[in-house]
């Protein structure tokens, strides 16, 4: 079983070094995302990345509905792909989705994680009493009926809004990406990660946290990296990066190396 989830997630390890980092990509990419910061961590360290089972770089057959229709599946394979290599201790970058669930994954096995960087990381994406997740229910809703009625057309309009900045090759990247999912197992995980509300489960984490949130972004306001930082149980620190949109690995990876080489325990 886990050679096989190993080889159904595309399980890799590249570099050098004692220490471990994991590399774990957001909702409509895969671990191609990573490919401009990886150059800057492999020389010191052993980085495991692999792809969610909702990536369009691995099998559909693999995606089971009735078992992802939480996070909690996407943890499981993320502590089996960990149980599988043999990792005792590592450090753990993840974007967007994959922050939430390196978040369950440390209250579930805390000992595991030296550190948790958390890029674009959002609890709840929304609205409620006192909290700003930045979206309301009604517009969530549009959403999913735009990616129902036309895929295409809705990537189409999506990719340039999410990247935000202004780099025309991480809008094709990122189009190259979501065209890659099946449309029908887009829609189920955007309802999954859209619907869920974690907050509840923040203050359970013990593990040391970096938030990283870049000073513009569309889908996670400013407002939630101050809330996670206020809420998370571990000792955590919010890195505000220079630039805008969800996703700086693609658009400001130079930039982004630089946070992580600062917030990664030494």
């Amino acid at each position: 079983m886990a050679n096989t989830l190993l080889e159904a997630l595309n399980v890799r390890v590249v570099g050098s070094g004692d220490r471990i980092l994991v590399l774990a990509h957001g909702f409509g990419t895969d671990q191609s995302v990573w490919q401009r910061i990886l150059p800057f961590f492999t020389p010191n360290y052993r980085v495991i990345l692999y792809d969610l089972v909702c990536a369009g770089s691995v099998n559909p057959d693999y995606f089971d509905s009735t078992r992802y229709d939480t996070l909690d599946a996407f943890v499981d394979d993320l502590l089996n792909i960990l149980k599988a290599l043999g990792v005792h201790r590592c450090a753990y970058v993840g974007h967007s989705v994959s922050a939430m669930i390196g978040i369950l994954a440390s209250i579930r096995c805390p000992q595991l994680f030296s550190k948790l960087i958390l890029i674009g990381a959002s609890p709840r994406f929304l609205n409620d009493e006192n909290y700003h997740g930045g979206f309301e229910q009604g517009e969530i809703e549009e959403v999913f009926s735009a990616m129902e009625a036309n895929y295409e057309a809705w990537v189409n309009g999506f990719a340039p809004v999410l990247v935000g900045a202004d780099v025309p090759t991480a809008v094709r990247e990122f189009s190259r990406t979501l065209f890659n999912m099946r449309p029908d197992i887009s829609l189920f995980v955007s309802r999954t990660i859209f619907n869920s509300d974690l907050r509840g489960e923040l203050e359970k984490v013990r593990v040391p946290c970096c938030v990283i949130q870049t000073v513009k972004d569309v889908s996670v306001p400013a407002s939630v990296a101050e809330y996670l930082k206020t809420r998370l149980g571990g000792r955590t620190t919010v890195e505000i990066l220079r630039t805008e949109g969800h996703l700086p690995h693609l658009t400001a990876p130079v930039l982004l190396a630089q946070v992580l080489r600062r917030a990664l325990p030494r």
